[in-house]
C-alpha cells in the first residue's frame, strides 16, 4: 500500500500529535488542592466518558482523516498510453456563393457548425483550419487546442478575402505546404463546389503532392440567390445568380483516396466523415506515456474516522449495566456495512462513468450511470445516463429518458427537452421530426435559447422538405400507376383487336368453306347434267382462294411473331436496366484511390482563369 499524497502525513500528523500531547498530559486544576482519595469520595459517581479518553477519541479521529487525505492506494498494474493523430487540415469555403440560404441561416454558417461538430468529435486529432476562395489562407496551424480552433473558426466571413471565385489547385498548394512533414497528408473541404466541371488538373496535383481529399458538400441542387449586405442579389450579366451544389467536386474525392458526403442538418453526415477518416488515414504516434492504475482506500480511514466521532461524542457509559445500547450500536453498524460500503463505492462509480465518458467508450458510461441511477433516482443522475446514450448512438432510448426528467431546476429541464429534440432529430423519419418540434418548442417555454430556435427552424425546414419530396414520390407512384393503367389498357385493346382479327378469319375460313362446299354441290350437279364441261375454271379458282388463305394465315402468324418479339425485346430491356444499375452501383461502392495569413503564392507560369464567374 502506498500513499499519493504523503505531504499530508508529514506537515500535518506532527502538530496535531504535538497538541494532543499536551491534551493528554496536563492534570486536572482540581487535583492540585485534593488527592485522589479525597476526590473519590466527594466525587459523584458517573457513567460518563472522562475527559482523557475523549481526547484520545479524537486524536485517533484526526489521524484517520490525515491518512484519508493522503490517499492510500493498492497499485492495480500498468497501462501504456500512446497518443495517436490524423493530423487532419480542414479547408473552409468562404466564397460570396456561400452566402446563399438554401441551407439555414446559409451555406457558410451551416459548414461552421459542421467544424464545431468534428472540433467536438475528434478531441484526439491535432486540426489546423483554412479559409479558401480563389487564394488559401491560413486560419490556424495544426493544433490540440480545439478551443481556440472554435473561436477563430466562428470570426470567418466571405468578406476576409477580396478576390473572388474558387480556385482548388491553390487550396491544394497551400495544404501541401503546411502538410510537408506528412508522409500522408489528409485535407477536408467544406465547399458547394464552384463552378468547375472538369477538375482533373486538380486530381492530377492532389495525387502528385499525396494528398486525399475529404470533401463535405455544402449545398443543395435547387440552389439559392447570393444575397448581398445591402439585401440585394448578385447578378450576372442583368440576371439574377442562382447557385447551386456541384457535385462534380466529387470526383476530386473519390478519385484521390478520399470520401465524398453530402451535407445534411443532423450531424449523421459529419459522423460518417469521421468513419471514412479513420478508415482511410494512418495515425502518427505523437507521445507514449505508462500509467500506473491504482485501486483507492481512503473511503476506509474517512469511515473510521466518522464513527470515532460519533462515539467521542455520545459519551457512552462504562458501567456493565448499559452495555446493551453499546452492542446494538454495534449490531446496526454491522447490518449497515453493505449500504454504506455501497455509498461509499459510489464516488468511484461516478469516477468510472466519467473517465468512460471522455475516453468515449459511451456504452460503458451509459452503463454505470444507469447503475448510479437506480441507487440514487436524481434528475441529475438520469441526465447523465441520456447524455451517455446519445453519444452512444442509442437515440431512441435517450430521447425517451430525456423526456421522463422533471425538475423544478428550469435551466437542467429546458437542456433535457433541448438534447431529447436533438435525439429525436438524429433518428431523421418524419414522425421523429414532428416529436423534435415538440421538445425544442416545449424547451423555449421555458428558457429562451439561441441554439434550440436554431434547431427547431432546421428541423422545420427538414419536415418541408420531406413533405415535399413524398408529394413528389406520390406524383410519380400515381404517374407510374396511370402508365400501367394506360398500358393495361391498350394490351386489352390490342388483346380485342387481335380477337375480332381472329374471329373474322375464323368467318372467313367458315365461308370459304360453305362456298367450297356449295361449289363442290355445284359440280356434282354439273358432272350429273353435262359432264366436266366447266371443270378445268373451277379448279382455277379453287387454287386462288387457297392461296389468298394461305396469305392472309402467313400475315396473321407475322404479326404475332412480332408481338412475341416486342414483350421479348421489352423483357431484355428490363433485365439490362438492372444490370446497368447494378454495375453503377458497384462502382460507386468502390474504393477507389480515391488572423488570416496569407501564405506564398503559387509556381510561376500558372494563368488565372479570366472567364471566371464572380462568385
Amino acid at each position: 500500500m502506498t500513499f499519493l499524497h504523503p505531504e499530508f502525513i508529514y506537515f500535518m500528523l506532527p502538530p496535531v500529535l504535538v497538541l494532543f500531547y499536551f491534551l493528554l498530559t496536563q492534570h486536572e486544576q482540581h487535583l492540585q488542592f485534593f488527592s485522589d482519595e479525597v476526590l473519590s469520595k466527594l466525587r459523584v459517581q458517573t457513567n460518563m466518558m472522562t475527559l482523557k479518553a475523549r481526547n484520545g477519541l479524537f486524536l485517533l479521529m484526526f489521524v484517520m482523516l490525515i491518512l484519508a487525505l493522503a490517499q492510500p492506494v493498492i497499485e492495480d498494474g500498468k497501462v501504456k498510453i500512446q497518443a495517436k493523430s490524423a493530423d487532419i487540415m480542414i479547408a473552409l469555403d468562404i466564397s460570396d456563393s456561400m452566402l446563399a440560404a438554401d441551407l439555414y441561416p446559409n451555406r457558410i454558417e451551416h459548414a461552421k457548425k459542421k467544424i464545431m461538430t468534428l472540433l467536438e468529435r475528434a478531441k484526439q486529432e491535432r486540426i489546423g483550419v483554412m479559409a479558401f476562395a480563389k487564394d488559401a489562407y491560413l486560419v490556424s496551424p495544426l493544433s490540440f487546442d480545439h478551443r481556440a480552433v472554435r473561436f477563430l473558426v466562428k470570426q470567418m466571413q466571405p468578406s476576409h478575402i477580396t478576390e473572388k471565385g474558387t480556385d482548388f489547385i491553390q487550396l491544394l498548394n497551400t495544404a501541401s505546404r503546411m502538410l510537408q512533414e506528412h508522409d500522408q497528408k489528409y485535407l477536408l473541404v467544406l465547399t458547394d463546389g464552384g463552378d468547375e466541371s472538369d477538375f482533373t488538373d486538380a486530381i492530377a496535383f492532389a495525387k502528385e503532392e499525396g494528398i486525399k481529399v475529404f470533401v463535405l458538400g455544402i449545398g443543395t441542387e435547387r440552389g439559392a440567390p447570393i444575397k448581398r449586405k445591402d439585401g440585394g442579389f448578385i447578378t450576372y450579366k442583368g440576371e439574377t445568380v442562382i447557385t447551386h451544389l456541384n457535385h462534380a467536386v466529387a470526383k476530386l474525392a473519390t478519385q484521390t483516396g478520399g470520401a465524398y458526403i453530402e451535407s445534411v442538418l443532423s450531424d449523421e453526415d459529419m459522423d460518417a466523415m469521421l468513419k471514412e477518416i479513420s478508415a482511410k488515414t494512418d495515425k502518427r504516434s505523437l507521445a507514449e506515456e505508462e500509467i500506473t492504475r491504482y485501486i483507492p482506500l481512503f473511503q476506509y480511514p474517512l469511515g473510521m474516522a466518522m464513527l470515532l466521532l460519533l462515539i467521542a461524542t455520545s459519551s457512552m457509559s462504562r458501567r456493565k449495566q448499559v452495555d446493551l445500547p453499546m452492542m446494538l450500536a454495534s449490531v446496526i453498524f454491522l447490518l449497515q456495512t453493505t449500504t454504506s460500503e455501497a455509498a461509499l463505492f459510489d464516488f468511484q462509480l461516478l469516477e468510472d462513468a466519467k473517465t468512460s465518458y471522455v475516453s468515449e467508450e459511451f456504452n460503458q458510461s451509459a452503463r454505470l450511470y444507469a447503475d448510479y441511477a437506480s441507487r440514487h433516482r436524481t434528475e441529475e443522475a438520469y441526465y447523465n445516463q441520456a447524455n451517455a446514450l446519445y453519444k452512444a448512438g442509442q437515440f431512441e432510448n435517450a430521447a425517451k429518458l430525456f423526456e421522463k426528467i422533471h425538475t423544478p431546476d428550469k435551466q437542467l429541464q429546458a437542456k433535457a427537452l433541448h438534447n431529447a429534440g436533438n435525439a429525436y432529430a438524429r433518428q431523421g423519419t418524419k414522425g421523429h421530426y414532428q416529436k423534435a418540434l415538440e421538445a425544442y418548442e416545449k424547451s423555449l417555454k421555458i428558457h429562451e435559447d439561441t441554439q434550440t430556435r436554431e434547431n427547431l427552424e432546421m428541423v422545420k425546414e427538414r419536415l418541408k422538405e420531406q413533405e415535399q419530396k413524398e408529394e413528389k414520390n406520390d406524383q410519380n407512384e400515381q404517374d407510374e400507376k396511370n402508365k400501367d393503367q394506360n398500358k393495361d389498357q391498350k394490351n386489352q385493346d390490342k388483346q380485342k383487336s387481335d380477337k375480332e382479327e381472329e374471329s373474322k378469319d375464323s368467318d372467313q375460313k367458315n365461308q370459304e368453306s360453305s362456298d367450297d362446299k356449295n361449289q363442290d354441290s355445284k359440280e356434282q350437279k354439273s358432272d350429273k347434267k353435262g359432264g366436266d364441261k366447266n371443270g378445268p375454271q373451277d379448279d382455277k379458282d379453287a387454287e386462288k382462294k387457297k392461296q389468298e388463305k394461305t396469305k392472309s394465315d402467313k400475315a396473321l402468324d407475322k404479326k404475332r411473331d412480332e408481338q412475341a418479339e416486342e414483350a421479348q425485346q421489352d423483357q431484355v430491356e428490363s433485365m439490362m436496366s438492372d444490370m446497368e444499375a447494378k454495375k453503377w452501383q458497384q462502382r460507386l461502392n468502390e474504393d477507389t484511390p480515391g488572423h488570416l495569413y496569407k501564405l506564398q503564392p503559387m509556381k510561376e507560369g500558372r494563368k488565372r482563369d479570366e472567364n471566371e464567374k464572380p462568385w
